[in-house]
């Protein structure tokens, strides 16, 4: 029976999502879901072993050739591995179920299910095209799912490119680039505003010319400041924290997709 026929599958019942509490760390939950739901997909243990070896840069122990010898081998290599390296891991299994799964039914499994444990423990990744991205509160996730393809079509491809590359910094690991997700959101937001307002000008002096309602323009004109100061203009030892990266990245998507649809509405 397949994952897909299970009684919770079939009746949609799974826990719900926890308070994201852990970015920095594999808590064994994630730990033993990596292997758990590898073995699930059909890898065996050596050929998960190979995948970890390969990610760790370890030599496979070779006093170990049985089966249960190096199922053994296997928990305690990923038991001791960095936390960053789990979620390597994780990228690599899926990688390889892709290339020996043509019908492309295990791997989305394997995704779906690690993404979903990650939310039942209330971890901040998730995993999207085989990569373990950023993920962040429900206001980030409806901000950023659709932003670079609204992007796209309304013919801003620019402004499309900065927000993947703010996300892709904000999804860095172990360390996230937080000022380069802010330099890279605002910009997108720039080029929007510029695409609308048919001018070359920073965006702190379109926005009084864009169709943001006051006090919203306002608000906007302030984060435009925040993000100059902090992105552009970093002093010593004053670097943005990670929630103020997620909160200019969440607010820039959002804007600059709402600027975009009321431009097309006009």
């Amino acid at each position: 029976m397949t994952d897909s026929d299970s009684f919770s599958e079939r009746h949609g019942l799974h826990g719900g999502d926890a308070e994201i509490v852990t970015r920095e760390d594999a808590p064994e939950e994630v730990r033993a879901a990596v292997l758990m739901l590898g073995y699930a997909a059909g890898m065996g243990p050596g050929a998960l072993r190979d995948i970890i070896c390969e990610v760790l840069l370890k030599r496979p122990d070779p006093n170990n050739w049985s089966p249960g010898n190096i199922e053994n081998e296997v928990h305690r290599l990923v038991d001791e591995a960095p936390w960053y390296q789990i979620y390597d891991i994780a990228e690599r299994i899926h990688a390889k179920l892709m290339r020996d799964n043509s019908s492309g039914t295990k791997q989305a499994d394997y995704a779906r299910r690690l993404t979903q444990v990650f939310r039942e423990h209330g971890i901040g990744w998730q995993m999207k095209e085989g990569r373990i991205i950023f993920r962040g509160s429900e206001a980030f996730s409806l901000a950023t799912r659709d932003a670079v393809a609204i992007m796209r079509e309304a013919g801003t491809p620019t402004a499309a490119n900065e927000i993947r590359e703010a996300l892709r910094d904000i999804s860095r690991r172990p360390a996230a680039d937080v000022t380069g997700a802010i330099q890279h959101a605002m910009a997108s937001l720039e080029c929007v505003a510029r695409e609308i307002d048919g001018s070359s000008d920073t965006l702190g002096q379109i926005i009084k010319r864009l169709t943001v309602p006051p006090p919203l323009d306002g608000a906007l004109h302030r984060l435009w400041g925040f993000a100059s100061e902090q992105g552009r203009h970093i002093q010593e030892g004053r670097e943005p924290s990670f929630k103020e990266a997620e909160l200019v990245v969440t607010v820039a998507s959002a804007v600059s997709v709402y600027l975009l649809r009321h431009s097309a509405r006009r």
